[in-house]
């Protein structure tokens, strides 16, 4: 399973795990991210959720590029659900996400769609993919210039700008950062507030 779904009482935690490629999605483990939040959002039982990646070092590097065509195209792409978090899923219950390192191109995206976001303060965060002459498809073009600054959204969105976790909260895209050994503490504890 590249998608850990689990229910702690009224919270439901989705843990990305495919740290072998920095917690990039395949087709396969977006269908099965989606699935986990229809699950959730149906589950009266279930009140907020936490989005997070397995180990430390990414949160979600995006859609997993390997094996593509040389032009860029997406392969696979086909396979790709119609709906998902980042596009078009309604999800009306809060989503948090506990950014445990690289958040870049539809990683961030996949923040972006959350309601709060929580990062550890190693992490990273930017639309990358701009850097591959690839346009940020999930929704970030839209969501980033909403939260943060224009200024500070076009250089990310136009340039491919990283930010590091300190100057995201500085333009409050971030809510809290906090040491990585804190961060699942301090998500649960948001979403225990919140479950309330």
């Amino acid at each position: 399973m590249s998608i850990n779904y689990q229910k702690d009482g009224n919270i439901a935690i989705f843990t990305i795990n495919r740290p072998e490629v920095m917690n990039a999605l395949d087709p396969e483990a977006l269908k099965e991210l989606t699935e986990a939040l229809i699950n959730f959002r149906e589950d009266p039982s279930l009140r907020v959720g936490i989005i997070t990646g397995a180990g430390d070092k990414a949160f979600c590097t995006g859609f997993d590029l390997r094996g593509t065509p040389g032009d860029g195209s997406r392969a696979g792409a086909g396979d790709m659900p119609e709906v998902t978090l980042v596009r078009g899923l309604e999800i009306w219950k809060p989503l948090i996400a506990a950014i445990n390192g690289y958040a870049f191109g539809g990683g961030l995206e996949i923040a972006l769609a959350c309601d709060i976001r929580i990062a550890a303060d190693t992490a990273e965060l930017g639309l990358t993919e701009v850097t591959l002459g690839l346009m940020p498809g999930w929704g970030g073009t839209q969501r980033l210039p909403r939260i943060i600054p224009f200024g500070m959204a076009a250089e990310m969105m136009i340039a491919g700008k990283r930010i590091t976790a300190r100057e995201a909260l500085d333009v409050r895209l971030l809510s809290q950062v906090v040491p990585q050994r804190e961060l699942m503490v301090t998500a649960r504890e948001w979403a225990g507030r919140i479950g309330q």
